[in-house]
């Protein structure tokens, strides 16, 4: 089901119709149509640019350099080689442009600098909180491993390749982000009924 207009009277927003003909009522539309790196400095100035399918943005390397030995990127709009995952990767969040601003100014410096921090965000809505530690889009996992009530809004879900923890997300499960990333660095299989069982403490599962 798609959504192929929005109806409306007097300025008024009335309903949502989608493209099998049915009209859903509705007050107020919400549109999330996402962010675009800003390159165009970038552009001007000669750099690599990641592929869309890595999420555009200026292409630097492990050491968030880019095509040009003496410009760095980091933030939002870099676009950087991922050791841990094998894979370049762009990241919105300010926690990435948090910890990549150190890293380039280290690397700058002439220091030994590999930017593998594991992807993480987090977001409240209302009464909902969450943290998403990792990399797994679709296509790369082939099971989600829940750990607690997801009923009861308190619950981790891992998400699970081989046995190995490419993802784990927290809803209203704190203090649990450290281990998670644990597992998830660590690459190894892990006992996934252990993994789903609250009883079992995450920090004995990490080798």
């Amino acid at each position: 089901m798609s959504l192929t207009e929005i109806v409306g009277q007097d300025g008024m927003v009335l309903a949502a119709r989608t493209d099998d003909g049915e009209e859903h009522p509705a007050h107020d539309v919400l549109a999330a149509i996402g962010a675009a790196p800003r390159t165009g400095l970038a552009e001007a100035a000669g750099l690599a640019l990641a592929p869309r399918e890595h999420g555009g943005g200026i292409a630097v390397d492990e050491r968030l350099r880019t095509s040009d030995p003496d410009i760095y990127a980091a933030g939002d709009v870099a676009s950087f080689h991922h050791a841990l995952f094998d894979t370049r990767l762009r990241v919105e969040h300010w926690a990435n442009a948090l910890n990549g601003g150190p890293a380039a100014a280290r690397a700058m410096l002439g220091q030994d600098v590999a930017y593998d921090r594991v992807p993480y965000f987090f977001s409240d809505q209302y009464d909902l909180g969450m943290e998403y530690s990792g990399w797994a889009p679709p296509g790369t996992y082939d099971q989600v491993v829940i750990r607690g009530d997801a009923g009861k809004r308190e619950f981790i879900a891992f998400w699970v390749k081989d046995g190995r923890v490419l993802a784990g997300m927290n809803v209203n499960v704190w203090d649990v982000t450290e281990p998670i990333q644990a597992l998830i660095r660590s690459r190894t299989p892990v006992d996934t009924d252990a993994l789903a069982d609250p009883h079992v403490p995450l920090e004995s599962l990490v080798p």
